[in-house]
């Protein structure tokens, strides 16, 4: 099978293509609509930020919205690393693209402003906040790239935009159709899951397409899994493990995107179908990696690492964050891995970090080797 490269940096979506792709079946035109709209113009978004990524390397390097002009890029320089670390600030900035495509955007809210009443701004303010405060509380991490990074995102986004990406740069949320997804702002998951996508761009720079990709997504629900259970004050064995949980209106048969405890279980939908997500290597999809299937069934294989993550971090106990999430975040931040890691030498790492932080033979490192043995991705 002949193996695209593609950049860290590739648009990367909440909601699978082939989600959308079911919605073109509904007998509604307005969702259908709605479901087209989105796949062109994630295929569009898609599309710049590679021809992005071919002419530069990836970020800080990379290219940038331009503001003002419908998803044109620009460049944006190397910021200078100081001798001296800055101090940890949280910087925000919200923009409201009035249901068109040009980002960022008009500034509706800045750091410190007050709510403006607009609930979607609302939420991606204190969603960009959450996520922010775990990276810096749990890991001392001072922002996505570690250097003070501003936190930005775009609300409104299009009309009946069924989607919400991290395009290298900042964060954009759709309005949902309304019909089969409310606003992507609505679950603080999601928010963590995307902002995660640039911490890994800025960290391991996982490449985005078979298992690495499937890391990389797996990766971002793991920690937008996190950013939920800080923000409610809850344990591993407390927390509900969906991703996405609310996206879906009440026509849906689901609870959510994707459960990390039971992969497979999220939704079974007459028009969306049902979650494909395997829960271990015995259902692995080995798909072609190009865009038309999903980079080699990102979205889909991510269920086996995400599953991995959860038995390790319930079998740790405590706060997901300060076990198996510090284990996670060990291994996305040190040496030894590579961009295009497979499923068995990324769980191997994390055995290994495992070890190292808590002891060789603890129960601890235990739990984590024993998650992916459950997964059958080590034996």
């Amino acid at each position: 099978m002949t193996r695209t490269p593609l950049s860290a940096e590739t648009h990367c979506t909440i909601i699978p293509p082939y989600l959308l792709e079911a919605m073109v079946g509904s007998d509604r035109r307005e969702v259908v609509d709605a479901a087209r709209r989105t796949l062109d113009r994630d295929q569009v978004m898609r599309e710049r930020r590679t021809v992005a990524a071919e002419r530069g390397p990836g970020s800080p390097d990379g290219f940038l919205p331009g503001a003002g002009l419908p998803g044109a890029m620009v460049k944006r320089p190397r910021p200078h690393k100081p001798a001296t670390p800055p101090p940890a600030v949280l910087q925000r900035a919200i923009h409201d693209a009035k249901q068109t495509t040009t980002l960022p955007g008009a500034l509706v809210r800045a750091e410190g402003a007050p709510p403006d009443g607009d609930l979607a701004v609302t939420q991606a303010y204190d969603g960009l906040g959450a996520t922010w405060q775990l990276l810096n509380t749990a890991y001392g991490r001072n922002s996505l790239d570690d250097r003070g990074l501003p936190l930005v995102a775009t609300v409104h986004y299009d009309r009946a935009y069924d989607n919400a990406f991290w395009d290298g740069a900042q964060m954009v949320f759709g309005d949902g159709d309304g019909t089969y997804f409310n606003g992507f702002t609505s679950s603080i998951d999601v928010i963590g899951h995307e902002l995660a996508h640039g911490m890994t761009q800025y960290t391991a720079g996982l490449t985005y397409v078979a298992q690495s990709g499937a890391l990389n997504e797996s990766v971002s629900d793991c920690f937008g899994s996190m950013v939920k259970q800080l923000t409610l004050g809850q344990s591993a064995t407390e927390a509900d493990w969906l991703i996405g949980a609310g996206l879906f209106t009440k026509k849906v048969k689901g609870t959510a995107l994707r459960s990390m405890k039971a992969p497979g279980t999220a939704y079974d939908d007459p028009v969306l179908g049902k979650d494909p997500q395997p829960a271990d290597m015995g259902g692995f999809v080995d798909l072609p990696h190009d865009a038309s299937h999903d980079n080699g069934g990102v979205h889909t294989n991510s269920g086996i690492p995400n599953r991995a993550f959860y038995l390790a971090a319930t079998g740790i106990g405590g706060h997901a964050w300060e076990g198996a999430g510090q284990v996670w975040y060990d291994v996305l931040t040190g040496k030894d891995i590579a961009k295009d890691v497979t499923f068995a030498d990324f769980a191997d790492l994390t055995v290994a970090a495992a070890r190292t932080r808590f002891g060789a033979t603890s129960p601890k490192a235990k739990s984590v080797h024993d998650a992916w043995v459950t997964v059958k991705v080590l034996t």
